[in-house]
């Protein structure tokens, strides 16, 4: 069992390198690979066969100095990113205090200015002046002991070498993140604005159904007594009436449940830009019936996600084209190609398709991207009253002489 105290002490700060790694998903110990890089405290005596080689004075400092290092690694990763600097400073004078009789210390120098990038990065000027700050001190104190002027010039340029590249995967790794903050930020706020919709519809639906319902069963009881055929008539109205307010919620649930095909491909471009891939489309056709819409709309989340995941693609596009009998969804990629086999999610949107009387077609040459096509036939007696109101300025109620089994008016 760890001691509680040395379990608070190294219990990770919620602003500390560890406690970002564990709410992405990575593996705290993860970044302990950079510990790889401490070898060469084991390595340098070679270099030195005679006073500075492995010597009992270099054992003796090995062994006082390496654990103490260690500490200060853990907790640049476990502290606060406003105190984290403390740690690299710690290291620094570290390899200042043994400079004089342990070579091998140099590399606690380069871990001090590496792992200043660790801490609070909004404040880029300080951690430029604190590195510098740290160059200024070890080329003063080696020089003065006598170290080979090469190596004052070769450890400040390889330590701008190694800070540079480390801010810039930094820089990049906080611009990813942001992203991914934005998007779940869109995804928050359109939840948000879908909830006070809905809230909204249910409002304006139900309000008045429920009065309604209320009044007359309120009617009914105080007719019971006195008019019981009147209290019956009463009561089987606001029968009818909750029936037809729970038609409209049904019908108001299946459109809340339904998938909107704008919104989904507009779902499609922030998923496929978040992996670096460009997607282009074209304008989507106007009043397709609400099951071609939603069918249309799984089948293109899918083949979105099929792309983010395993195309390997820079550039995707949607065109959407509705002919006279049918709509057509046509989804490419200039990814890697090269699917033989009906995954999941193939075979998913083939039954999609199928369930809409549709067909849909696949080609996926090697090295060539990816093209899937879908049909999806049109309902014919929407094709009718289309065509007849686009050619015949008749009135409106004249289409019903058409439809079989309607009364002629």
């Amino acid at each position: 069992m760890i001691p509680a105290f040395i379990a608070r002490w190294f219990a990770p700060a919620p602003d500390s390198d560890v406690a970002d790694d564990l709410r992405r998903g990575k593996s705290p110990w993860a970044d302990s690979v950079h510990l790889l890089w401490s070898l060469w405290i084991f390595i340098t005596p070679l270099f030195d066969r005679g006073l500075h080689g492995y010597t009992l004075t270099w054992l003796l400092c090995t062994l006082g100095s390496y654990p103490v290092f260690l500490l200060l690694f853990a907790m640049t990763q476990l502290a606060p990113r406003r105190t984290a600097y403390l740690y690299a400073w710690g290291m620094a004078i570290l390899c200042f205090s043994l400079l004089p009789w342990y070579y091998s210390g140099l590399s606690y120098y380069v871990y001090a200015c590496v792992m200043l990038s660790h801490c609070d990065r909004r404040h880029f000027r300080s951690y430029v002046v604190q590195v510098l700050l740290i160059n200024a001190i070890f080329v003063g104190l080696a020089w003065r002991i006598g170290y080979p002027a090469s190596l004052l010039v070769i450890m400040p340029v390889t330590i701008f070498v190694i800070c540079t590249i480390v801010m810039v995967e930094q820089i990049h790794k906080e611009k990813d993140v942001a992203l991914s903050l934005s998007h779940d930020e869109v995804r928050r706020l359109a939840a948000t604005a879908e909830r006070e919709r809905i809230g909204r519809d249910l409002h304006d639906l139900l309000g008045h159904t429920l009065s309604l319902i209320t009044l007359k069963l309120e009617l009914s009881r105080k007719l019971f007594d006195r008019d019981v055929d009147a209290a019956r008539r009463e009561v089987e109205e606001a029968e009818k009436v909750a029936r037809h307010a729970l038609a409209e919620v049904r019908s108001a649930v299946t459109g809340i449940r339904a998938t909107d095909l704008a919104a989904e491909l507009a779902s499609a471009r922030l998923l496929l830009e978040s992996s670096r891939v460009h997607l282009d489309y074209g304008a989507l056709p106007a009043d397709l019936p609400g099951h071609v819409e939603r069918g249309l709309s799984l089948i293109l989340r899918e083949a979105v996600t099929n792309i983010a995941r395993h195309a390997d693609a820079s550039q995707a596009r949607i065109e959407m084209t509705r002919e006279r009998a049918s709509v057509c969804m046509q989804i490419s990629d200039n990814g890697r190609g090269g699917i033989e086999i009906d995954g999941n999610g193939l075979c998913g949107m083939r039954e999609r398709v199928h369930a809409l009387g549709g067909t849909l077609t696949f080609e996926s040459p090697r090295g060539q991207g990816s093209r899937l096509r879908v049909a999806i036939p049109l309902p014919i007696m929407r094709l009718v009253e289309t065509s007849r109101s686009s050619l015949d300025p008749a009135p409106a109620d004249s289409l019903t002489h058409t439809i079989p089994g309607q009364p002629v008016a």
